[in-house]
């Protein structure tokens, strides 16, 4: 004859090993993520953003060749959207929209997605970082830029980067 304690001991036991192995893993925010793309070793990392406000994120990708590439996010007004900049060589001080144009390699809607597979929108800072992230035509628009070629970059990344660590 089995113990009816026995099914109620076993699923405390399960909760208590999960609660264990999950308690030692601390979520990362999302303005100290560190992402990478594996084909091409390209990095991307996030840093505080501070008190802006129209920039939600701010992030730098760093290429092959010390090619690093400053990236912004604005979440658009009507519907919103998370739409990333990166830029290469901008100027610096009161620049002109032309100017800004010039210098922007890769514009886009930044997506994210779960280890399940479901598709978001990119987190505010404040939020747990989500385990990958999605950057559509970067790949494309990144070889069409003066930040590829001989004296840029010449590794074009994909446009998916997986959450990789955290910084302190």
């Amino acid at each position: 004859m089995m113990n009816a304690a026995a099914p109620m001991i076993g699923l405390m036991a399960g909760s208590l090993a999960l609660t264990t192995a999950t308690s030692g893993a601390q979520a990362c925010p999302i303005q100290l993520a560190v992402y990478g793309e594996a084909k091409s070793g390209a990095e991307i990392d996030f840093t505080p953003t501070g008190s802006s406000a129209t920039i939600t994120n701010t992030f730098r990708m760093i290429l092959d060749n010390n090619v690093v590439l400053d990236g912004i996010v604005m979440w658009t007004d009507g519907v919103s959207r998370p739409h990333g900049s990166l830029m290469y060589k901008c100027p610096t001080g009161d620049v002109t929209g032309d100017e800004l144009a010039a210098c922007t390699v890769w514009e886009g809607v930044v997506y994210s997605a779960d280890d399940k597979g479901n598709i978001a929108l990119l987190p505010a800072e404040g939020t747990e970082a989500p385990k990958s992230l999605i950057f559509p035509d970067l790949g494309a628009s990144l070889q069409m830029s003066a930040a590829y070629g001989p004296d840029g970059f010449s590794k074009v990344p994909w446009d998916v980067f997986l959450l990789k660590g955290c910084q302190e």
